[in-house]
């Protein structure tokens, strides 16, 4: 018992402290509300269960045995990150017209930020090596952690994507709107930097 709570209070603070996940979680809250932001929330929760999955089975390990597969990963996320940060930052205030109107990421947006995010590797193969004691096989223990984590992914995202539904009713002006999505443009480049600083 006392393993799993201290595995709860891991999930906990890696979930709900600000990185990549909660800063496209907010900007997805503030521009479209969080019904829209389902399907964004929903595949940033399925990319962690896989991959918390993946390396409960040891999969996760062939980062760490080949650098060059992890640098390469670095790189792809760095780009990835880069051109959200891009659309981000070039959006201004919702508009009511959905002629050209720019729709919410998708499932298949979020399941990517996670999944060729080096440090959330790193992050899942700790959980898996730290807390492999609470699953009797490795079926077990993949069960045990992709649930908990699907459960506070899930909760942590939906609480900064009403967030950002709470700072857009703040905003009056197509500036105010620029300048906010600037802001967590560059929280989002920002967060590209413990992905390499973690390689060296």
């Amino acid at each position: 018992m006392d393993l799993f709570l201290s595995f709860i209070m891991f999930v906990a603070v890696t979930t709900l402290t600000p990185g990549g996940a909660t800063t496209l979680a907010t900007s997805s809250g503030m521009r479209f509300g969080l019904a829209a932001s389902m399907p964004l929330i929903l595949g940033m929760t399925v990319g962690m269960v896989v991959m918390v999955g993946a390396s409960a089975f040891g999969l996760g390990s062939l980062f760490l045995v080949y650098p060059a597969a992890r640098i390469g990963l670095a790189a792809l996320a760095t780009f990835y990150f880069l051109w959200l940060a891009w659309v981000i930052a070039r959006s201004g205030a919702p508009t009511i017209n959905t002629d050209g109107q720019v729709l919410p990421h998708g499932l298949g947006a979020g399941a990517m930020l996670i999944l060729v995010n080096p440090k959330a590797w790193t992050m899942a193969l700790g959980a898996s090596a730290s807390f492999g004691a609470l699953g009797s096989d490795p079926m077990e223990l993949a069960v045990i952690l992709a649930s908990v984590f699907a459960v506070f992914c899930f909760g942590s995202l939906s609480i900064w994507s009403v967030g950002g539904m709470l700072i857009a009713r703040l905003l009056r002006t197509e500036r105010q709107w620029h300048m906010l999505n600037a802001v967590l443009a560059i929280m989002l480049v920002f967060s590209i930097i413990p992905v390499w600083s973690d390689l060296f």
